[in-house]
Order: structure tokens, then C-alpha cells, then sequence
């Protein structure tokens, strides 16, 4: 398929003629469509379904101890559940410490408890000049709200296929005392669904920050979630609990993980894993934040999924309904824009997006051209801190939550938005 760049002023004034015939026959549909978080299907919350009936009388209420979940007490969360939790992790059931539904919940409240109270003795952030962080991009946009809400300073990092740029972080780092932690998503990362490379941990975990209270915030929130069957097909990451302490640094690390993606997408149950003495602290907060969290909803969890094969066994059956989503988004990029110089994108093997990079200074306008014809997309520049994408060129893809007939629709929507757009960008320097 030949450039758009190759063609003739005449070439592209033609063409854009065509594409906006068919991009009027298709707002006119009148869609309404939703791509713009990576929310579950009905299909895959439905996979859960037996959770909600798995307690059914006071008999089934009991955790390991006879501890009665439906009473105070257990207010680091029951031990089965600590144990699939940490299973899940690849982490001992002695680093887990059970929170509620939202893992981003316990990414809030680190922050904050860091503002008011520091971390491990050390000065609390509100009482410095200065509180800066270190943001792979593209990232998550929660990740970087949070920090925004706190005021901290956020530090652009690229990102590599293998992580995180590490020369760029390890200078950093070791150069500015204010930079107190960085955001990771290690393992099919939002959005473009790469996994840190085992050097790239094990560099994380032997940083030599300026900062003694500086913390990795490891946000596994994919840690499962394969689109592939076959452990060849299916991305391993190192352990970072494990080699931070290899390295001498055992408490520079925050572990988060939930099964929002997993069983229900607001009802699931999250996890704070670190260290005896970061978990410790947490403990002492918790003292007086809660009398404990939801432990029918841990018991459910244990009782549907049984351990660690359950879960993955269960998370297979994810990749059944979103396998053929994401293949088919990738396949009609690849029809309508191979070739044509307008436009890259990742193909991940796990996780909830597909990253798309437009021509520079198109992304904010491609985003608005989809949403004009029904289809919702994240934000333009929502994947960089502040929301500003200095080259306005990425775009998440979400292929979750449509029907697959939804989503042949919303694909024909967004390239043609694409090739519009990137016309419009090719006619200004005719």
C-alpha cells in the first residue's frame, strides 16, 4: 500500500473526498460506543457468576481458625486469602496484606500516608520544598492523577519494549534527592502491554537513590492476564520483592495487585505486598483506618478460585473473550494502515490496551473525529502526566468492553478518523 506522504496534493484532496463520504455514512449510524477504559465484558464478568452464590448460609462463613467473617477481627485479611493473593504474586503469604475492591485505593493512601506521616522515620513529604516522581510514558493516567492530586513534580521516563529507559532512571534517581518513587506497570503495561526485561528488574532493584525514603511503585495489575495459552506465550517477570532484597535494598518497594480484572471489576479484592518493616508501618495505619476489610468477599474469592491454578485456569477463559477482540483491532489496523506511514501500534500478548502512535500533533484531533461519529476514546494525552503528550501523537486502544459487531464498527470509526486527520496533516505541508 503506498505512503499517504508519496502522494500528490491532488492525490490526498481526492482521497480525503472519498474517506469523508464513508465517515458521513458511518456517523450516521448514530453509534454509541464505549473504548475509552479497559473495563470488562458482560461476557467476562459473567465467568464469576458462581462467586455470588458460594456463600449461602452462616456455614460457610468460617476462615481457617474458625475466624467468623461476617465479625470484626482479621483486619490484615483472612490467611487463605493472603495465600492466593501472595500465590498469585509469586510472593510468601507473610508480605500480603489484604485492602478492599480497588488497588488504587492502597496507591492513594501510600501517597498520602507518605505526605502526612514518611516513610519508615524518615521526613514526611509534606514538609519538604519539593516531592518529585519519576513517570514511564506512556503510562497510566491514574497513576499520574494521583501524584498531580499531591502536587508532586512528574519527571517524563520513555519507555523501551524491555521498560522503563534505565540509564534515564538510574541517573535521576541517584541525582535528586526529591525524587522519591517512580510508577511501574512491569508486566503488560498500560497501555502498550510491554514487560520489563529481567535486567530491567534487577536495575530497578539495585537502584542507588539520593533519597533514602525513595519507593518503586510496582503496580502488577496484569499479573495474569494472558491473552495466550502456552508458557511461551505467556510473559514471566522476575520477582521484584526477592531481587530488591538480593540487592540490599529490601524496603524500596510497594507491591499492588487486585482481582478487579479478574472476578468482578468493582467487587474484587486487592493487595499491599513489601516488606516486614514497610508492612509493618501499613499495619499501624491500618489501626486506625479500619476495623478490617470485606472478608466474606475474601472468603468468596478462596472458595470460587481455590488457589493459584484456579485463577489462571479461570484467566483463560478472559483470554477466550478477549483474544478475538484484540486480534481483530489488530487486524483491521493492519488492512487500513499498513503501509501508509500514518500510524504505529503495539500487538501485546497480554493485559487491557493497544498503544497507537499518530502522526506528531494528530492524536487530540484524531480522538475528536472518532467521538463526533459515536465512538469514546481515553483522552488524548491522558497517557503522560498533566495530560500533555508532547508530541500529541498516543492513543490507548481499550478493545474490552464492546461486542465484537461493536467493535468492527468503532475499528472502521477510528481509521477512518486516522486517515482523515493524517491527511489534513499532510495537506499543511503541500
Amino acid at each position: 500500500m503506498k505512503s499517504y506522504a508519496q502522494l500528490s496534493k491532488e492525490e490526498l484532496l481526492a482521497l480525503k473526498g472519498e474517506l469523508e463520504a464513508e465517515y458521513r455514512e458511518v456517523k450516521g449510524k448514530g453509534l454509541a460506543l464505549d473504548m475509552s477504559r479497559g473495563k470488562p465484558s458482560k461476557e467476562q464478568l459473567d465467568l464469576a457468576e458462581g462467586m455470588l452464590t458460594i456463600l449461602s448460609t452462616s456455614g460457610d462463613t468460617s476462615a481457617e481458625g474458625g475466624l467468623d467473617c461476617r465479625n470484626y477481627g482479621g483486619p490484615i485479611g483472612i490467611p487463605e486469602a493472603r495465600k492466593l493473593m501472595g500465590d498469585i504474586a509469586g510472593v510468601p503469604a507473610e508480605n500480603v496484606v489484604i485492602h478492599g475492591n480497588a488497588s488504587l485505593t492502597i496507591m492513594f493512601d501510600t501517597v498520602s500516608r507518605s505526605f502526612s506521616h514518611g516513610v519508615l522515620g524518615n521526613t514526611p513529604w509534606a514538609k519538604l520544598d519539593k516531592v518529585k516522581f519519576l513517570c514511564p510514558v506512556p503510562g497510566y493516567d491514574r497513576h499520574f492523577g494521583i501524584t498531580e492530586y499531591f502536587g508532586v513534580e512528574m519527571i517524563n521516563v520513555p519507555m523501551t519494549e524491555d521498560g522503563p529507559d534505565m540509564d534515564i532512571v538510574e541517573k535521576l534517581a541517584a541525582e535528586d534527592e526529591a525524587i522519591k518513587g517512580i510508577w511501574c506497570v512491569p508486566k503488560y503495561s498500560n497501555p502498550q502491554g510491554y514487560c520489563y526485561s529481567d535486567e530491567t528488574v534487577r536495575r530497578m532493584a539495585a537502584l542507588k537513590p539520593a533519597a533514602k525514603d525513595f519507593r518503586i511503585f510496582w503496580d502488577n495489575a496484569y499479573s495474569v492476564h494472558h491473552l495466550y495459552e502456552g508458557e511461551e506465550n505467556q510473559a514471566q517477570i522476575l520477582d521484584i520483592l526477592s531481587e530488591c532484597e538480593k540487592a540490599g535494598n529490601p524496603d524500596m518497594v510497594y507491591e499492588f495487585i487486585s482481582t478487579s480484572k479478574i472476578s468482578f471489576a468493582g467487587a474484587g479484592i486487592s493487595a499491599f505486598i513489601s516488606s516486614k518493616s514497610n508492612l509493618d508501618q501499613i499495619k499501624e495505619y491500618m489501626n486506625f483506618q479500619t476495623i478490617g476489610h470485606d472478608k466474606l468477599n475474601q472468603l468468596r474469592h478462596v472458595k470460587f478460585f481455590k488457589d493459584a491454578d484456579g485463577v489462571n485456569a479461570h484467566m483463560m477463559k478472559h483470554a477466550s473473550s478477549l483474544r478475538p477482540k484484540f486480534e481483530a483491532v489488530e487486524q483491521v489496523l493492519e488492512d487500513s494502515l499498513g503501509g501508509l506511514e500514518i500510524g504505529s501500534w503495539t500487538c501485546p500478548k497480554g493485559g487491557y490496551f493497544i498503544s497507537f502512535d499518530a502522526m506528531e500533533g494528530c492524536a487530540k484531533a484524531i480522538v475528536a473525529k472518532a467521538k463526533e461519529a459515536g465512538v469514546v476514546m481515553t483522552g488524548a494525552g491522558a497517557t503522560y502526566p498533566y495530560g500533555k503528550d508532547p508530541m500529541d501523537s498516543n492513543i490507548r486502544i481499550a478493545p474490552s468492553l464492546p461486542t465484537p459487531e461493536e467493535l468492527a464498527l468503532a475499528a472502521q470509526v477510528f481509521v477512518l478518523s486516522v486517515k482523515l486527520v493524517s491527511i489534513d496533516k499532510l495537506l499543511e505541508g503541500k
